[in-house]
């Protein structure tokens, strides 16, 4: 196959050269050329269609019928199963479970095709062994060439019907047509858009597996995350047991839900009650340094537990260690405490961890962590059956948070008599002098 001719294009103006530029002259962005194919200009002969504007009122809907993946956090994510030609990209670092949890869909989808460009047919096999997936509905090829997918999924649809097409991963396929290496910015954008036509077409929910970069993000153009109707994030702490499934963009649900998985010997273990993953019933008690809160991820609310430990330190500049917690948020708290209720730590070293491995970023965490903290320091345990909801400002002041009766409502499903926030105290003295008397 002849290569077609390819430009470079600007992916912050659009300016377009014929050959790579390190900086780019109109607007001075430097590496951000990406090689592409040019857009064919039809004959001027042909007319132009001109369609009649609808009024959107007066247009039927019409029923969509999902695929249910039978994995309840999943469907919960995806706002009830798949839609048909629904593109999904499902992104997280390697090693974290993404390809586990393709071959659980497959398991549970009836007449999965699973392209891989990662592991051998062998290797599929080992790991399906190990996670119990019979396999029995699952087609598996291995191909990393997008126009021989393609082809080859085309094919296989007109004997078989699919219930799911994976690909793992996108940064594995390429096309002949680029003279980029697989996983560079211009190969992630082309050989994307002929998978999501294909799906579009054929009206089959695709999923494509993408690695994150060390900044973060999806490795790739900025682009494929416009290009797919949904963007699922997998993350969680290799060390431990948790796994978040939330979804960043989402055209056929909320994205207001997260799933809750357990990785387990035998793959992912789906959490229905998250607080029981949080909260062990064989915690110590009577213990200072911990503290409670209930925090709320999607719409789902679960009590967590905050352990903070402070010690005398000989170093010049006293450690600040973190763990699940933002650090730059536990540096205003400790100098609110050391401010307005005469805690100070500028001799201590402070260490502050999420018990569970899962990452608190609402400002509803603050009161539990100074409280933690403040527990710590006094040698003090804080009283039992206690949790502790608010914002922390500046001045010492409680302040209400998002959902807070709800969250107080759950604590007290949960067997959390005292729910202290800025509904019953109003200043951060005034919690630590009734909980630590």
């Amino acid at each position: 196959m002849a290569r077609s001719k390819t430009i470079y294009i600007c992916q912050q103006c659009s300016y377009e050269s014929p050959k790579w530029m390190g900086k780019c002259p109109e607007c001075g962005e430097w590496n951000s050329f990406v090689e592409s194919i040019p857009e064919v200009r039809l004959s001027s002969g042909s007319k132009a269609r001109v369609k009649q504007a609808q009024v959107l009122s007066k247009i039927p809907a019409k029923s969509t019928k999902r695929v249910d993946t039978k994995l309840g956090e999943l469907d919960r994510v995806l706002g009830g199963g798949f839609a048909p030609g629904q593109a999904v990209l499902l992104a997280g670092e390697p090693g974290i479970g993404k390809s586990t949890l393709l071959l659980q869909i497959a398991d549970v989808v009836a007449n999965a095709l699973y392209v891989t460009g990662e592991e051998s047919l062998s290797q599929i096999k080992i790991r399906a062994d190990r996670l119990k997936v019979a396999g029995a509905n699952l087609y598996v090829f291995e191909e990393t060439n997008v126009d021989n997918v393609v082809a080859s999924i085309e094919a296989h649809l007109k004997d078989h019907s699919a219930g799911v097409i994976m690909v793992d991963s996108i940064q594995t396929m390429y096309t002949e047509d680029l003279s980029g290496v697989p996983g560079s910015v211009g190969q992630v954008r082309e050989t994307s858009l002929r998978l999501i036509h294909l799906a579009k077409r054929a009206h089959v929910p695709l999923i494509m597996t993408g690695h994150v970069t060390k900044g973060g993000s999806v490795a790739g153009p900025a682009t494929l995350a416009h290009m797919v109707d949904t963007v699922l994030w997998f993350e969680g702490d290799k060390n431990a047991n948790l796994r978040i499934l939330r979804a960043i963009k989402n055209r056929f649900g909320s994205v207001d839900e997260i799933g809750l998985f357990a990785m387990g010997e035998h793959g992912l273990i789906e959490v229905g009650d998250p607080t029981a993953l949080f909260i062990s019933k064989d915690s110590p008690k009577g213990v200072p340094g911990a503290a409670y809160t209930c925090t709320v991820e999607g719409t789902r609310p679960f009590i967590i537990e905050i352990q903070a430990l402070v010690t005398p330190t000989n170093l010049p500049v006293p450690r600040r260690v973190v763990h699940g917690y933002d650090q730059r948020r536990l540096e205003l708290l400790l100098a609110v405490l050391a401010k307005h209720c005469g805690i100070g730590v500028s001799d201590r070293d402070v260490f502050v961890n999420v018990v569970g491995g899962i990452k608190v970023t609402e400002p509803a965490a603050d009161l539990a962590v100074a409280m933690a903290v403040a527990s710590s320091h006094k040698n003090k345990p804080l009283p039992e059956k206690f949790v502790f909801i608010g914002e922390v400002g500046l001045l010492g002041e409680l302040r209400r948070t998002t959902l807070q009766d709800r969250r107080a409502k759950h604590a007290q499903r949960q067997g959390y008599t005292n729910v202290i926030s800025s509904t019953t105290i109003k200043t951060l003295h005034a919690v630590i002098v009734k909980a630590l008397k």
